[in-house]
């Protein structure tokens, strides 16, 4: 069978986040007979970026590869982890090159080469990153898929370095940044898939040229709270403009939101995609 199941969850986000991907992931594992499980883990500890502790728990619920975002460095610590060669976390590949950690990785798992690439948007974000899309242009030839000849490809694969799907996290604010990237990418990834506004869209697809396209996973963190954090502290700062100190809900219904994407790594393209939500008492 060349189909290759690859479950992308959404924004972990806090305690309450990780332990609904513990009781949740293994008996998706089972169900899905799953290939691949990756994970945006930017809101990881306590909703401000990721400790190795928190890194290591869910790597052990299940997670295979950790992608990122612009508020993975809010934990000190995340220097010394980017530093580390056996741990499977990115960061968005438009921060300047000088910034530790890399922006893209290449795994093996069930035979198959996988390489996996953070992005993050522009539109409506503080940092003032290169473009994503001239980007992952560049990482893509650096792959050596973007236009490849039938003979270049040939040669890869008597070469044993072809890659057989390629997943790309775009971390953006901007719906219409995210479907544009999408667009962009048709044909010359296996998915695009949203985070970072850890809402869950039911716009997933297959493009016309074979990748599969989400604007938003969604996250895993407490239903009852505005995009995981304590409701009453985020409808206070609304209402008086105060600076205020993010609270994540420790108890209560966590939302588990994910998609599935399958993959026929004979020539790359996506062939099915479909969100996996749950529900689970905390």
């Amino acid at each position: 069978m060349m189909n290759f199941k690859i479950l992308f969850l959404g924004d972990i986000v806090g305690k309450i986040g990780r332990q609904g991907v513990s009781k949740i992931l293994p008996k998706l594992k089972k169900k899905y007979s799953l290939n691949l499980i990756a994970a945006n883990v930017e809101n990881l500890a306590h909703g401000q970026g990721a400790t190795l502790k928190t890194l290591l728990e869910i790597q052990k619920a299940g997670v295979d590869f950790f992608t990122s975002g612009n508020h993975i460095w809010k934990k000190k610590e995340i220097i010394e982890i980017f530093q580390r060669d056996n741990l499977p976390l990115i960061r968005p590949a438009n921060y300047p090159s000088q910034v530790p950690g890399k922006g893209y990785q290449i795994i093996k798992i069930k035979g198959k080469k996988i390489a996996i690439l953070n992005l993050m948007g522009r539109v409506f974000m503080k940092e003032s990153l290169d473009c994503p899309f001239r980007c992952s242009d560049e990482i893509l030839k650096i792959l050596k898929l973007k236009n490849g000849s039938k003979k270049e490809k040939k040669y890869l694969q008597k070469k044993s370095e072809k890659i057989d799907a390629i997943l790309v996290d775009f971390h953006a604010e901007a719906s219409s940044e995210k479907v544009a990237l999408g667009w962009y990418l048709d044909g010359r990834v296996s998915a695009v898939i949203g985070t970072h506004t850890h809402l869950p869209t039911a716009d997933e697809k297959i493009l016309p040229l074979g990748t599969a396209y989400v604007s938003d996973a969604g996250m895993i963190g407490a239903k009852e709270s505005v995009i995981g954090i304590e409701k009453d502290i985020i409808i206070k700062k609304f209402l008086n403009q105060m600076p205020f100190t993010h609270e994540i809900p420790r108890k209560g219904i966590c939302a588990f939101n994910s998609v599935l994407i399958e993959i026929d790594t004979r020539i790359g393209k996506a062939i099915k995609i479909e969100r996996v939500d749950r529900e689970i008492e905390i």
